[in-house]
């Protein structure tokens, strides 16, 4: 049960209480210096909703506007030698037709429309005419059009095992899309219109015992019904896996999510969706929750880890000031505990709103257990929440930082990997807030980001930290010039660096996730050094080299893999024109140049003058000055002779990248090798060609690896002298397995191998890594369920999803 610890500061009351905590001035170890990362991306149409910029942990930014959620995908790109941020664009667009809250049957509701427009009195004619949720389509008022809120779900429940994106609009439309071909975003579910459906078979009432409230003619029964329905804000909660026993008495893990989606009423719809959602069928259960609170304005998932039991909670906010944390009670949900009754964490109607919410894990040093840090924006000020669980129950610590924004804060974002929390007002300044623990509780360090000395004068519209806490993105327009305010708003994504190169890569060589691809934005950080500097730092070299000795993990050879691919484009040279344009002057120089041609010294003299001549000319109309092109052009001659180290400096990356890509093919085959000597009988024949895995493996005699050769030797056991060679669809002839990328047969057909089973891909369409990395097979449905399994894991060599 929720108790106060007894050494726990009073909750402050009243307005003049707020000051009770100053702003702690920032310490010399927590200095951050932020610059500025190209490219800016400019948005086609303003943004719209309250927090329009989200980050999820898939490393896409989801930015709300006025006709579409424009989606910028962040990519560690190894074959592009740009310095710029890798950056892959995408939208989902804006519903054309408005939408209709189901409130009845669509003859009475028009009915009921066109009474309360002509009715005689002005408080119900004049509320209903005003009031957008009745009249989304708005006749005479502007279109209500544009997304008011989007959340990303975790990563894992799309059925490539990516982020979901629910979005909200304008006209109060909440609908789950998932991006499943990586060029276009397809709409999964309208929960809009299921909960109507949903209302209306249960005549409105939450409970069989329920007493019927009126008809629909009624104002107040017709505002009832809209408000009980119409979304203000939707959360996801964390992944939470149960076993299920199947017919044959096996036990499968079966992953499910929770969408929290609260209404104008304060009644909260509590979604369970069964993974990977595929759409309506995926529906598992819907549970609504009196939460008691007018006005919300906000919510977000409490999650706490206790003595292996996971807890959770939903921390519901007010636009009057109040905020609690509300038990969830789902029977259905094995290992699921929940608050025995509500936690009041501020109780002052302040008329202060709860603007954004973030609840942040993390670990008590003091206390020696895990607990929570709840921060919510309230107007200017920041109010934190501290919950930990010990003996006596849940100890709550809370206080106000004060004195950060002269404006109220506009956006608020979380590194939920370190607890540090970001503010920001409209006018260009950020807050970073580095929570410090004491014997107690905890304060606060921060300090200021001012977005006017990295982009200049600009205004803020929202903020989000990307998930490792590399990146800061900002929506920003122009700002005030000389005391005067733009003509024109240019909307504009921008982003700014939080971490160091030097802070990037220890994290990634100390990483407990091991995935490159979940750390992108580490990884482009990264990147970015090695392609400004042109080599790989000695420390990262040496660090790396004594990671891959000690550990062997295949996670440290795939960073190796990337950080040799990074430099190998580094050393590429750009060419210094334009590809696709003809060049006429190097075609006459070859042309007098080459042997054989007949012509005497005059006429080669007289081609070179002509050719120095046009040159001249050339530069004269770039407005350069033939002193300066003879200048330039002289280190040209000296190319040849330096070419040469810089190719073999180039044979030899390429050379080590072949072998680390050679190290993790093996690797893998070992992996696929295991699981076909688990899950197959003697003389069984399947999919992969284990007969020539098992050859490639041992065709080098420079692999010496006991564990594979023991492995090979109980296989071929099993396989009792049989081959199953593949054969080519084509003309039926075998198919040799030479080579790990490409099978080809002796009439030269030749066809890609999947780079997850080895199989050779013979159809028309495949899957391909998001890197453009390997190809993999589609999975059939004669295929068993360990196969299916290898055939949903990520890119060998990046870990990058396949689609």
């Amino acid at each position: 049960s929720p108790s106060l610890s007894a050494g726990e500061e009073e909750p402050p009351l009243g307005l003049d209480s707020l000051m009770e905590e100053a702003a702690a001035a920032p310490s010399a170890g927590f200095r951050l210096t932020a610059v500025r990362r190209e490219p800016a991306v400019r948005l086609q149409h303003g943004v719209s909703g309250l927090e329009p910029l989200a980050w999820s942990e898939d490393h896409r930014v989801s930015v709300s506007t006025a006709r579409s959620i424009a989606v910028l995908e962040q990519l560690s790109d190894v074959h592009s030698g740009g310095q710029e941020m890798v950056i892959h664009r995408t939208a989902v667009p804006a519903p054309s037709a408005a939408c209709l809250l189901k409130v009845g049957p669509k003859k009475e509701v028009a009915e009921c429309k066109e009474k309360f427009a002509s009715s005689m009195d002005p408080t119900v004619s004049q509320t209903f005419m005003l009031d957008r949720v009745f009249n989304p389509e708005g006749k005479s008022l502007p279109p209500m059009r544009g997304f008011k809120y989007a959340s990303w779900s975790p990563l894992g429940c799309d059925a490539n095992g990516r982020c979901l994106l629910a979005a909200l609009t304008m006209d109060n439309r909440l609908t789950i899309h998932a991006n499943l071909n990586r060029l276009q975003w397809v709409q999964l579910v309208d929960l809009t219109e299921i909960y109507g459906e949903r209302l209306y078979e249960a005549s409105y009432k939450l409970s069989k015992a329920d007493t019927p409230r009126g008809e629909l003619g009624d104002f107040s029964e017709f505002q009832r019904r809209h408000s009980m329905q119409a979304p203000v804000r939707m959360e996801w909660s964390g992944i939470c896996t149960t076993q299920q026993v199947k017919h044959n008495n096996e036990c499968r893990d079966v992953g499910s999510v929770l969408l929290a989606v609260i209404f104008e009423n304060g009644n909260i719809a509590v979604w369970q969706f069964q993974l990977p959602f595929l759409g309506k069928e995926s529906i598992t259960s819907c549970n609504t929750i009196e939460s008691g609170i007018s006005s919300p304005s906000v919510l977000s998932w409490w999650e706490y880890e206790h003595n292996n039991r996971k807890m959770s909670g939903l921390i519901v906010g007010s636009a009057f000031g109040p905020v609690k944390i509300l038990p969830v009670n789902l029977k259905a949900v094995k290992g699921y505990f929940t608050l025995r009754q509500p936690v009041v964490l501020w109780q002052e109607m302040d008329q202060l709103p709860v603007h954004s919410i973030k609840c942040i894990p993390l670990y008590h040093p003091y206390q020696k257990c895990s607990c929570s840090l709840v921060v919510a924006a309230r107007g200017a000020y920041v109010f934190w929440c501290l919950l930990l669980i010990s003996k006596a129950g849940l100890n709550v610590h809370n206080s106000h930082v004060t004195g950060l924004h002269s404006l109220p804060i506009v956006s608020m974002t979380a590194d939920k990997q370190n607890g540090t929390v970001y503010t920001c007002s409209s006018d260009g300044k950020v807050r970073q807030l580095i929570p410090i623990f004491t014997d107690l509780a905890l304060k606060f360090e921060h300090q200021v980001i001012k977005l006017s000395e990295v982009f200049g004068s600009v205004r803020t519209h929202g903020i989000a930290v990307s998930p490792c806490g590399a990146y800061l993105a900002v929506i920003t327009t122009e700002g005030m010039t000389n005391g005067l305010h733009p003509v024109n708003k240019n909307y504009q994504v921008q982003f700014v660096t939080l971490k160091t190169f030097e802070e990037a890569a220890a994290q990634l060589l100390e990483s407990s996730v091991q995935n490159l691809f979940r750390q992108v934005d580490l990884t482009d950080l990264v990147r970015w050094k090695i392609l400004k500097d042109k080599h790989i730092p000695q420390f990262l070299q040496e660090a790396l080299d004594k990671k891959i000795e000690s550990c062997g993990s295949t996670y440290f050879w795939r960073f190796k893999l990337f950080l040799l691919r990074i430099l190998y484009q580094s050393m590429q040279k750009a060419p210094s024109e334009v590809m696709w344009r003809p060049s006429h002057e190097d075609a006459k120089i070859l042309i007098s140049d080459s042997p054989g041609m007949g012509s005497t010294e005059d006429d080669q003299e007289e081609g070179t003058s002509k050719q120095a001549s046009k040159q001249s000319l050339c530069d004269a109309g770039k407005g350069m000055d033939v002193d300066d092109a003879a200048d330039d052009s002289l280190p040209q001659s000296s190319d040849v002779g330096g070419r040469e180290p810089m190719e073999e400096k180039l044979l030899e990356i390429q050379a080590q990248i072949e072998a680390v890509e050679m190290h993790l093919t093996r690797e893998h085959m070992k992996r696929v090798l295991g699981e076909v000597y688990l899950h197959t009988w003697i003389t069984e024949n399947t999919s992969i060609p284990t007969r020539g895995v098992c050859d490639f493996l041992m065709s080098d005699d420079g692999y010496d690896d006991r564990t594979a050769r023991v492995l090979i030797g109980h296989i071929l056991k099993k396989m009792n002298k049989q081959t199953f060679p593949e054969h080519c669809s084509l003309c039926k002839e075998i198919l040799p397995f030479t080579d790990r990328k490409q099978a080809v047969c002796s009439n030269g057909h030749i066809w890609l191998r999947c780079f997850l089973t080895y199989q050779s891909c013979q159809s028309l369409v495949y899957r391909r890594c998001l890197l453009h990395d390997s190809i993999a097979r589609h999975p059939t449905p004669e295929d068993p369920e360990w196969i299916k399994r290898l055939l949903q894991g990520p890119c060998t060599f990046c870990d990058s999803p396949v689609f």
